[in-house]
């Protein structure tokens, strides 16, 4: 029976109450009214800092009122001037005289004009001043909130992706990895808190406590309002917050009813005298993998694509799926690799480390085939509905959008080509710390320029959230593994998997 260690679980505590301080900090810092806006531009403007683009943009408007004005009269005063002159030419003295009398007048509604015109520029300008800073405004409140969002839906499909990959060696009867099987559903064990975590920041969502889903903001489905966005419109039938809810309540019950029941006769085959329970998980594994392919996709489509609901991908579900299951079979490899350090898993052997590492390498290289099946054809074809997904994050997101390639295919593939090193720990851990780090970011480069624009920048949010995230999954991890022994002894394949080489 493995032991959760003192040291291990007052690291996870410390974890998540750094964590949460860092995110009451996030969420009381966030500006509350555009005035506050307004000094945080200033203050970046006056620093040289990120936000200059953004104050550059905001006051443009009123100088080129000013401009317009200044041009305007400067065009205008000769043509005065000239009728002026031809008046002169051909009045009489008694004319003359009462031109003496109107022409202050006229001249007097002259700048009249010029002072209304002036008045509707500058009005128009402080308009679209002020819409710019209620959306700047939107972006960083939003900042605290994204940042939740991206790191608990992280951790939440890291687990999934576990999950799967466990349902996989049940349905594939795979010889190799039962002696794993304990450490997959010690992990999976997330699943269930993670779940009313992420429900709950939905929940919140739908009842417009933030920003994170455009589709959500009032008036955007009426024609008579001013918020009316006629694409969203025509998706209303699909992106509404009751429909939204209720089928993230199915995915997620679902998914965690097939964890329940799995490990439930995982644990029951033990002590079982026939392999009566290990029918039981296979038929089930393969009609969960069925449920799992159509609910993964759909849930794509709502909770991360929807962020940009002008954009869509028929490609999206499987991205995210590569990118998420990666990041479980790693997750698998480390808890792996430290369990065997503590002197636990005795049959885990060199060889079970190298399949874990050679599923790390095969879909690394997957995700790309979709990162660049994606990216490529819909920069190729040029088409603004599509391209602007990727110009927004080239344009504001070029680090993270470029880096996270290089960290989740350039380095996997160049550290984990070599069969050898697929055995060696130390090479393993390096190429997973990459891979988990630049997932991290893929999902960040998917929700922040959406949710938050240019106002980005890696702060007390993401890292408090990051942190708070990882101390509750090495906790609630580690106390799983500490229920039940970390060997499924009657499991029919589980000699196999003891002497497994490859």
């Amino acid at each position: 029976m493995y032991t959760f260690s003192n040291k291990l679980k007052t690291f996870a505590f410390v974890l998540m109450a750094l964590g949460l301080l860092g995110i009451a900090y996030g969420f009381l810092t966030a500006p509350k009214t555009t005035q506050d806006v307004e000094k945080i531009l200033a203050e970046s403007h006056h620093d040289g800092g990120h936000h200059t683009a953004a104050t550059a943009h905001e006051v443009a408007p009123a100088t080129e009122a000013h401009h317009e004005v200044a041009d305007t009269v400067a065009h205008e005063a000769p043509k005065s001037e000239a009728h002026t002159v031809a008046a002169d030419s051909v009045k009489t003295v008694e004319a003359d005289s009462t031109k003496a009398v109107v022409a202050p007048v006229a001249e007097e509604n002259h700048h009249d004009a010029h002072a209304a015109k002036a008045d509707t520029h500058e009005a128009d300008a402080h308009k679209e001043h002020e819409k710019h800073l209620e959306h700047v405004l939107h972006q960083l409140q939003n900042k605290p909130w994204a940042a939740l969002y991206v790191a608990c839906i992280f951790f939440l499909l890291i687990s999934m992706g576990v999950l799967v990959f466990y349902a996989i060696q049940w349905a594939a009867q795979a010889g190799w990895s039962p002696v794993l099987f304990r450490v997959m559903e010690g992990i999976t064990a997330y699943l269930l808190p993670g779940s009313i975590i992420f429900f709950v920041l939905l929940v919140l969502s739908g009842m417009h406590m933030n920003h994170l889903f455009a589709w959500m903001a009032e008036g955007v489905t009426d024609p008579k309002s001013e918020n009316y966005d006629a694409i969203i419109a025509g998706k209303a039938g699909f992106l509404n917050v009751p429909f939204f809810l209720i089928r993230a309540a199915v995915f997620l019950a679902g998914w965690n009813l097939y964890r329940y029941f799995s490990r439930k006769n995982s644990l029951a085959q033990d002590d079982a005298t026939d392999d009566s329970f290990y029918k039981k998980n296979f038929k089930m594994a393969a009609g969960f993998l069925a449920f799992f392919i159509v609910t993964e996709s759909i849930a794509s489509w709502d909770w991360v694509m929807s962020v940009d609901p002008h954009w869509y991908s028929t490609l999206f579900g499987w991205y995210v799926f590569a990118s998420f299951f990666v990041s479980g079979i790693t997750t698998i490899a480390f808890v792996t690799l430290y369990l065997k350090s503590k002197g636990y898993l005795e049959y885990v052997n060199t060889s079970h480390i190298h399949d874990l590492a050679k599923f790390m390498f095969g879909i690394s290289v997957f995700w790309t085939y979709l990162w660049f099946s994606q990216f490529m054809l819909m920069w190729y074809s040029n088409i603004p509905e599509e391209v602007t997904y990727f110009v927004t994050r080239i344009e504001d997101f070029k680090l993270p959008f470029f880096g996270m390639v290089v960290m989740n295919f350039v380095l996997p593939i160049l550290i984990l080509i070599n069969t050898d090193f697929k055995r060696l720990t130390w090479v393993v851990v390096m190429a997973g710390i990459i891979i988990l780090t630049g997932h991290y970011i893929d999902f960040f480069n998917m929700i922040m320029p959406a949710t938050v624009g240019d106002q980005w920048f890696i702060g007390v949010s993401e890292i408090s959230a990051l942190l708070f995230f990882f101390g509750l999954f090495i906790f609630v991890v580690f106390t799983a593994l500490t229920k039940s022994p970390l060997l499924a002894k009657r499991n029919p394949l589980i000699e196999e998997s003891k002497h497994f080489h490859y």
